[in-house]
């Protein structure tokens, strides 16, 4: 409910209409979020009762949401915090807008006849989000590669945790997982490059994309970003549980070996 809310309490000029419909979806997302979490069952929500992977998606989210928010708000008359979060984000969309980037090809989404204060709010909005989903992926690995993620000592119970997963639907498990997360690495990386492609693809015969709205560029640039790190991070830890699983097998391999009839 707060990553929802956010865009509309930090940015001025926000009418009733639209604080309505905002409010009416937070209240659905959270509870969407309260009977998931809750539920004996699991259906939707991976990774449930395996912490962090979630609070490390959430919080992403929640900075990227936030810092857009931030930035879209600032002008003249805000604190100087407000401005130096701004001009960071500046210079993230400078350091990263290079022929080929991801950022790069975001712009190029602009239609043509955009104003140099459109193509910049989309430069910095790209180049901040960006940055934020590169961080929070090496600090989920980091994680990962520190703590012994999912767990050094308790089990971990695969319907739980991916709930839509089907073990028994053929072929070996750890074999499955392995392709999973490949796939989900390979679109992970290869997603910001291809969704400004599948955009440009999809304008052909409508009007170009503009993002004048700053809820609709903060919200834009945060899927744009969120989802293909949200997609290595599920890559890396699908990735994770299959070598824990062979690691079991290999571990029971001779002890059901010395137990086996002669």
């Amino acid at each position: 409910m707060v990553v929802v809310t956010t865009p509309s309490v930090i940015l001025p000029g926000i009418g009733a209409d639209t604080k309505q419909m905002v409010a009416l979806v937070a209240l659905f997302a959270g509870a969407l979020t309260f009977a998931e979490y809750n539920a004996v069952y699991p259906s939707l929500v991976e990774f449930r009762d395996a912490p962090p992977f979630n609070r490390i998606r959430y919080l992403t989210l929640f900075a990227i949401v936030l810092s857009l928010s931030v930035i879209e708000a600032t002008d003249a008359s805000s604190s100087a915090f407000a401005r130096l979060f701004q001009a960071l984000g500046v210079l993230a969309g400078q350091v990263l807008d290079f022929p080929y980037s991801p950022v790069r090809l975001a712009i190029a989404l602009m239609a043509g006849g955009a104003e140099p204060e459109q193509l910049l709010a989309v430069r910095t909005a790209a180049g901040t989000s960006y940055v934020i989903s590169l961080l929070a992926t090496g600090l989920f690995v980091l994680v990962l590669k520190l703590t012994g993620w999912p767990t050094r000592n308790a089990a971990f119970n695969v319907w739980v945790n991916l709930p839509t997963f089907e073990p028994t639907a053929g072929g070996d498990v750890v074999e499955r997982l392995e392709r999973d997360a490949r796939i989900n690495l390979s679109l992970g990386f290869l997603l910001p490059f291809l969704i400004p492609a599948v955009v440009s693809v999809g304008q052909i015969g409508f009007e170009p994309l503009t993002l004048t709205s700053p809820q609709t560029l903060i919200w834009t640039m945060t899927a744009w970003s969120f989802l293909p790190a949200s997609l290595l991070m599920r890559g890396a830890a699908m990735g994770r549980i299959a070598a824990m699983i062979r690691q079991k097998r290999e571990k029971a391999g001779p002890q059901r070996a010395s137990l086996a009839p002669v």
